[in-house]
């Protein structure tokens, strides 16, 4: 009888795929990035001879929003595995392609991320498989991995 570690259930098969670093990094950059801006509202117009005004504030504060957003954006990448296929979001864009689309998962040495080869002959990154997870991501991009091979059509 197999261990209980070894028995993967459908249901930890199809578990959302995140990359764990790039969303830490995402969450301490968005903590800095907010104190940082609210300190520099709050204390440079305290400087004595300084300069800032209303315009330097609301353009702190928008680039500070900005920053926030494409740290959020950053954070929210992730891949959802259903029975039908895979929906993967990346930083820009979102794409679903079903499971018969997909004919070959890829994670070459020097990607950074996991390719999947689809069969209209494109690849299509999956952000939420990265190498800076280290053995994590390996394992991770097995289990997308069999989960495509779970899934192929049967003659």
């Amino acid at each position: 009888m197999p261990a209980a570690s070894d028995v993967t259930t459908a249901e930890e098969l199809h578990r959302t795929f995140r990359p764990r670093a790039a969303r830490r990094v995402s969450v301490v950059l968005g903590v800095l990035t907010a104190v940082g801006a609210a300190l520099i509202m709050i204390l440079v117009p305290q400087i004595p001879g300084f300069a800032f005004g209303p315009a330097d504030e609301v353009g702190t504060g928008l680039f500070a929003l900005g920053v926030l957003w494409l740290l959020w954006r950053q954070g929210a990448v992730r891949a959802v595995p259903d029975e039908r296929g895979l929906t993967v979001r990346n930083f820009i864009y979102t794409r679903s392609v079903e499971w018969a689309e997909i004919v070959g998962v890829s994670f070459g040495a020097g990607s950074p991320w996991v390719q999947l080869d689809l069969s209209d002959g494109d690849t299509l990154a999956v952000m939420a498989i990265q190498r800076a997870d280290g053995a994590r991501a390996v394992e991770e991009s097995r289990r997308l991995a069999t989960l495509v091979a779970l899934h192929e059509p049967r003659p």
